[in-house]
C-alpha cells in the first residue's frame, strides 16, 4: 500500500513580497529610537534663531476680552521696541493645557508682553479656552489657516518664542513648558534676554 500524497503543497509567500514590509518594520524602528533615546523635542535647532521676525499680521479673536477690554490681535511693529514672550497655542491641544499655568504664571512678571498666536481653532472655542484657563496674553492673534505658524517655523503646538526688543528671534521652545523646564530652562533664556542689551 502506496502512502498518499498531498496533491495541494504548501504555499510559501515570495521573499519579494515580505521584503518592503521588513523594510519599513526596520525604518520605524530606527525612527522610534531615534525619537526616544537621548533626544529631547525641545531642541530641535530653529532657523529662525538670530533673524528678524517674519512678517506677522493677525487680526484678533473676535470678541475675546480682556478685563472687559478687547484684546488686540498682533502685527510684526508690535514686536519691536520691548521683550516679546509669543506663545502658539490651540484650545484642541491637550498639551497647551498642561502648560497655560505656567504661562498664567509668566504673564505675571515684569519687563516683556505676553503674546498668543491660536493657531488653527474657531473663535468661540479660543473664547471658551482663556475664559476658563486665563487669558495670559496681552495681544492674541488669530492664524486660523496656519499660515503665520508657517511662517514662524512651528513644528506643532505648543511652541514658544522669545523676541528681543529689535524683533530678533532669540529663542524657542519647542513642547509643552513643565516644571521642569520652565523653571531650569526656560526662565533662565528668558533673563538673558531681558539682560541683553537687546533687551531694553
Amino acid at each position: 500500500m502506496t502512502a498518499q500524497t498531498d496533491p495541494s503543497p504548501k504555499r510559501r509567500i515570495p521573499l519579494l513580497v515580505l521584503l518592503p514590509l521588513i523594510v519599513f518594520t526596520a525604518l520605524a524602528g530606527l525612527f522610534l529610537i531615534q525619537l526616544t533615546i537621548g533626544h529631547d523635542p525641545s531642541q530641535i535647532p530653529s532657523a529662525l534663531i538670530g533673524k528678524p521676525v517674519p512678517d506677522t499680521e493677525l487680526l484678533p479673536v473676535p470678541e475675546l476680552t480682556r478685563d472687559g477690554v478687547p484684546v488686540p490681535g498682533i502685527t510684526k511693529a508690535d514686536l519691536l521696541g520691548k521683550v516679546s514672550v509669543v506663545n502658539v497655542f490651540a484650545s484642541w491641544c491637550v498639551p497647551c493645557r498642561q502648560e497655560h499655568p505656567f504661562l498664567e504664571e509668566l504673564s505675571k512678571r515684569d519687563g516683556f508682553q505676553m503674546l498668543g498666536i491660536n493657531y488653527k481653532d474657531k473663535p468661540e472655542n479660543a473664547r471658551r479656552f482663556l475664559g476658563s484657563l486665563g487669558n495670559p496674553y496681552d495681544r492674541v492673534g488669530a492664524d486660523e489657516k496656519g499660515r503665520t505658524a508657517i511662517d514662524w517655523g512651528v513644528y506643532g503646538v505648543p511652541e514658544t518664542f522669545i523676541v528681543d526688543a529689535k524683533g530678533t528671534i532669540r529663542y524657542k521652545f519647542i513642547g509643552p513648558l513643565s516644571q521642569e523646564s520652565y523653571g531650569k530652562v526656560f526662565l533662565p533664556q528668558l533673563e538673558k534676554v531681558l539682560a541683553s542689551p537687546e533687551g531694553s
